[in-house]
């Protein structure tokens, strides 16, 4: 027993959870290589370190990232760092230094260098066929003076809020993405610059980011939302593949939605096409045009959804009443009318149902009033006619087919391509539809990029500051996604399942899935070797198996590593 108490002693127990996985993706895409190599600093606990143990720290969902010290204190820096580094050297001077040095040799590079690492480690992980772009607003609270004072920083000040809160402050964060929803370029803007012009700069940028990757123009589609459609943006795009949404304040929108609706030459999209969110999976027709914008002509791909937009219901609902108005007041009036012969009053009834409204019309009848003489009938029963009249009456009835036209047209969105519809790069107005809904993989991002505990609670006022927390952000999404793509490939690549939420079988596990399945696993440290405290259950074997790792790579008895 005393022995026991004596090793007992000697070891130590840290709560290890998922950090291991996330600590070995860290490694396996190289990013303290990354960040060493191109922040060199004299610094006790080098930049990498620093950045790696931040990313961990983001998530691990358990504190706000400036309680890096007291995160340190809570893990084994030796497992997850490669090397015993005390909790102490993790201090605000060592993370304020790491940060300054970070803003210096800019964050936007440091992403692309991280990711370009990711693409080489994982490549047959990585579709880089579509690019996917967008931005998000970010909110915050307070007055932030510090981040308006040099044009040259970035300015947190009021712009155009997609968080609907115009009251607030606010920066941008922008996001150059593949498969879907893992980011090769990334960066903050100021919080007034439009997202047409955020756009430009990244299309001025794209055949130089893309060729760092291997791909030249033309073999990369990029997806973006309508901010990319103007006049400067399509010069941009120069010999690069697009999708994005040609939004209605074209004329060019209005007319080929009409036409398609008038022309019902629809084509039903059979294959399963992605819903954002819990949404159901909508059914969509697509039909194919063609749109002139700038004397240059592009594919249109008008698509109707069964899910119509409640706004466009709203709007249609008025305009449909707006209608109704006119042929209502018009009934009104010639029903006040009395005629003295039938046949003038079916000349009104017949010029009256030729009037139409753009989407009703009249039906209208004759109807025969008699008025007779007062007094009592005589005996044998028959009144006396004073006078017979004829009047109008009728009901206002919709034009069913216009109707049907408009109410097609409102559950319509144009979608806008250069793709070509032979060759390698071929798409199918389907395979175009495929691919812009992909975008909510970009979206999804933005959820986590927002998360008041790694932002609002950071309490964080400089702008050089707010830079190099996007790119802390930035990178754990890289790494967040990374696993769960690994996973997904993994499991579609062997037709298998694994137990997901409620041990029910799924081939889609997500990275939040596989944190809960390693809660409460402890590792323990004896002289430099580690072992889990229990043994790993069937189902956290299978995850790890999932993610292409072993027991002996997370606990570091890697012969490779142990030779470094």
């Amino acid at each position: 027993m005393s022995d026991i108490k004596a090793m007992l002693k000697e070891m130590n127990i840290s709560q290890a959870e998922h950090l291991p996985i996330v600590a070995e993706f860290c490694r396996r895409i190289g990013i303290a290589d990354a960040v060493n190599a191109a922040v060199p600093t004299e610094m006790t606990v080098n930049v990498g370190t620093v950045v790696q143990l931040m990313v961990l720290d983001t998530l691990s969902g358990r504190s706000p990232l400036y309680r890096l010290e007291r995160f340190a204190e809570s893990v084994d820096t030796g497992l997850l760092l490669d090397r015993e580094i005390p909790a102490g050297a993790f201090n605000d001077t060592t993370l304020g230094r790491a940060m300054d040095a970070i803003y210096d040799a800019g964050t936007e590079q440091l992403v692309s260098q991280i990711a370009f690492s990711a693409t080489r480690a994982f490549p047959e992980d990585m579709d880089m066929r579509h690019v996917h772009f967008d931005t998000t607003s970010v909110s915050v609270w307070g007055g932030y003076p510090m981040c308006n004072e040099e044009e040259s920083q970035l300015q947190v000040t009021n712009g155009y809020s997609k968080d609907h809160r115009p009251d607030l402050k606010q920066f941008l964060v922008k996001m150059l993405c593949i498969h879907r929803n893992i980011p090769i370029v990334g960066g903050c803007e100021n919080g007034n610059v439009s997202d047409k012009t955020i756009n430009n700069a990244v299309l001025t940028n794209l055949s130089e980011y893309m060729a760092r990757h291997g791909l030249a123009e033309g073999a990369f589609v990029y997806i973006t939302d309508s901010a990319m459609v103007t006049p400067k943006n399509l010069e941009a795009i120069g010999d690069n593949f697009f999708i994005t949404r040609l939004p209605f304040n074209y004329k060019e929108t209005d007319r080929v939605v009409l036409e398609a609706a008038r022309k019902g030459e629809w084509t039903k999209v059979e294959t399963e096409v992605r819903s954002s969110g819990s949404r159901k999976a909508a059914k969509y027709r697509v039909c194919e045009m063609t749109v002139i914008l700038g004397e240059k002509s592009y594919r249109a791909i008008v698509v109707h959804s069964d899910a119509h937009d409640k706004r466009k219901e709203k709007r249609l609902n008025r305009r449909l009443a707006e209608s109704r108005e006119n042929p209502k007041g018009m009934l009104k009036e010639a029903g006040k009318v009395e005629y003295f012969c039938r046949e003038d009053a079916e000349a009104a009834a017949e010029k009256l149902c030729r009037e139409k409204s753009s989407y009703h019309s009249c039906e209208c009848r004759v109807m025969k009033k008699v008025t007779y003489f007062r007094g009592r009938p005589p005996k044998n029963g028959e009144r006396r006619i004073s006078k017979v009249r004829y009047a109008l009456e009728g009901e206002v009835v919709e034009r069913s087919e216009e109707v049907e036209r408009i109410r097609e047209a409102a559950g319509c969105f144009v979608l806008l391509t250069n793709t070509p519809t032979e060759g390698e790069m071929a798409h199918s107005p389907v395979d175009v539809l495929a691919a812009y809904k992909e975008q909510h993989g970009i979206e999804r991002n933005f959820g986590f990029l927002k998360d008041p505990l790694f932002v609002n609670d950071m309490f964080v006022k400089r702008p050089d500051r707010i830079e190099v927390l996007g790119f802390i952000l930035l990178t754990s999404l890289l790494v967040w996604n990374l696993m769960e793509h690994v996973m997904r490939e993994y499991l579609k690549r062997t037709d298998t399942t694994i137990p997901g939420w409620d041990r029910k079988s799924t081939q889609k596990p997500t990275s939040f899935m596989m944190t809960t399945k390693f809660k409460g696993v402890l590792v323990a440290e004896l002289d430099g070797e580690w072992c889990f405290l229990a043994p790993l259950s069937s189902e956290q074997q299978q995850y790890i198996r999932a993610l292409g790792l072993t027991e002996d790579s997370l606990l570091r008895r890697s012969k490779t590593r142990d030779q470094k």
